[in-house]
């Protein structure tokens, strides 16, 4: 017995999801129907804004290039970013140097450092920088260059050139996206040059990403998936992803509800 349109529609998204991108020889094959009724599946689809119709299949959407200004993005998920702030906080060691990417979730590991011993924090953040002058007790370097105003950080040759003399244990990094096909990525490419540099300067990389970042691709490349040491993620990351990353051998760690409390 044939499926149904909206039981094909599910399979479809379901596949996309994850793959981010379909074939239709292959999606007639596994639904057992023809390829103009895949085709016809495929535009019905697109004209619903749930796809984008290429030759040969379907992709997402699409990759999101605008990115929300940092005063915006505070109030967005704040508290799954508060949970991830607090257990990546939690991979910090006495003695540890730290560099944090720019980012409303990097920031909030500083809130949960007051234990720490000997601490080292580097970043290129504004905000992380004046908060980090209010609450932590440790050694600060702000790394300086030129002034993304709507971002509130500094980046391009110099800020480069500064994290290049530095070498630390650990880098913590905001992803705009995470995506099986496109790896690690943010909105805006000097900020994506930054966190390869951080990455660069660093043993071991930490990308911290929300629910909302996964299966999506923003404009700049930072990394492929293999070059990640460990994900964080909140309570509300699909299970889909979380086989995902197991799959790829990526350690996911999971900020669960009641670390918001």
């Amino acid at each position: 017995m044939s499926l149904s349109y909206e039981e094909r529609k599910k399979t479809i998204l379901e596949l996309l999801a994850k793959e981010e991108k379909v074939q239709v020889p292959a999606l007639a094959e596994q639904l057992n129907v023809s390829g103009e009724t895949i085709r016809r599946d495929l535009e019905r689809l697109d004209k619903e804004g749930k796809l984008k119709k290429v030759y040969g299949g379907a992709v997402r959407t699409g990759s999101d290039s605008w990115e929300p200004p940092f005063d915006l993005k505070t109030s967005m998920n704040a508290a799954e970013k508060r949970a991830i702030g607090k257990l990546a906080a939690s991979l910090v060691e006495d003695g540890d140097s730290i560099m944090l990417g720019n980012g409303t979730t990097p920031m909030e590991i500083i809130r949960f450092l007051g234990g720490k011993k000997n601490v080292t924090i580097v970043t290129h953040s504004a905000p992380s920088m004046l908060l980090a002058m209010e609450l932590f007790q440790g050694k600060i370097i702000f790394i300086g260059g030129e002034v993304n105003v709507a971002q509130k950080s500094a980046n391009g040759p110099l800020a480069e050139w500064m994290l290049e003399k530095l070498k630390v244990n650990k880098t913590f990094i905001s992803a705009g996206g995470v995506s099986a096909v496109d790896g690690i990525t943010d909105y805006d490419l000097q900020e994506s040059n930054i966190s390869k540099k951080m990455m660069e300067r660093a043993d071991d990389v930490i990308v911290l990403a929300d629910h909302s970042k996964m299966g999506k691709t923003t404009f700049a490349h930072i990394c492929a998936l293999k070059d990640v040491s460990v994900l964080i993620s909140d309570h509300r990351c699909p299970e889909e992803w979380k086989r995902t990353l197991t799959d790829k051998n990526i350690e996911l760690l999971i900020a669960e509800e009641e670390d918001t409390l």
